[in-house]
């Protein structure tokens, strides 16, 4: 199988962290257990500091500027994990250095040419929590959460939000509250983008089902 083997692929981003990407992540998986989703998570970091939880941490990949793991166990704790315990038949993380994802995409790229020859065309299927990856790659769908609770906004997922086909709403737009400050830079964005509300822990809105479904049933067109 060579390096341009074709994939439907689902990328899911955020304006900030702990809105429930994830989980998202995880719906999606769950609400379609028949495919055969290969999952992962991919991580940027600066200074030492975990973009996962803004804390030092030891997962940043040291003396390279790029890692790339396999997740093995469902129950180890990691987002990847809960790829796997969701349904995905195989998940990964990838991290990076800050703003070096474009080094470690060839490690993404080597893996998946590995998988692509355990399933045949049709059966392919990649889903991905990034807001980074949009700038390498025109996905088959990208939905991305809001909280519009929470004022931060990655530089990332502002480039990115305009790319939307759909924004998942963690809570209600109140028209009566003060805008977060974020609000004021994309808000023709939120007013013309499809837009659906789901709280984490409910079942993935219909409409979600409905474009994620489609993305299934067409035929896999995106080289990564």
């Amino acid at each position: 199988m060579d390096a341009a083997a074709h994939w439907r692929i689902i990328v899911i981003g955020g304006h900030t962290r702990s809105i429930g990407k994830t989980q998202l992540v995880c719906d999606v998986i769950g609400a379609f257990p028949k495919a055969e989703w290969i999952a992962g998570k991919i991580t940027q970091y600066g200074h030492g500091v975990c973009a996962q939880n803004g804390e030092n941490c030891d997962c940043a990949p040291d003396e390279h500027v790029s890692a790339f793991n396999w997740e093995k166990h469902p129950q180890s704790g990691t987002d990847s994990a809960r790829f796997l315990a969701a349904g995905a038949r195989r998940s990964f993380w990838l991290r990076t250095k800050q703003g070096f994802l474009a080094e470690g995409l060839p490690l993404l790229r080597t893996a998946l040419k590995t998988v692509a020859t355990e399933s045949d065309n049709n059966a392919r299927a990649l889903i991905l929590e990034s807001n980074s990856l949009m700038q390498f790659v025109k996905p088959s769908l990208y939905l991305a959460v809001v909280d519009p609770s929470r004022e931060d906004f990655k530089d990332s997922a502002r480039a990115a939000l305009d790319r939307a086909d759909a924004i998942v709403l963690r809570g209600p737009m109140n028209p009566s509250a003060p805008d977060p400050a974020w609000v004021k830079l994309p808000a023709a964005l939120l007013r013309t983008k499809p837009s659906v509300t789901q709280q984490e822990g409910e079942p993935l809105p219909e409409p979600l089902h409905v474009l994620v479904e489609r993305v299934l049933q067409a035929a896999p067109s995106v080289v990564l």
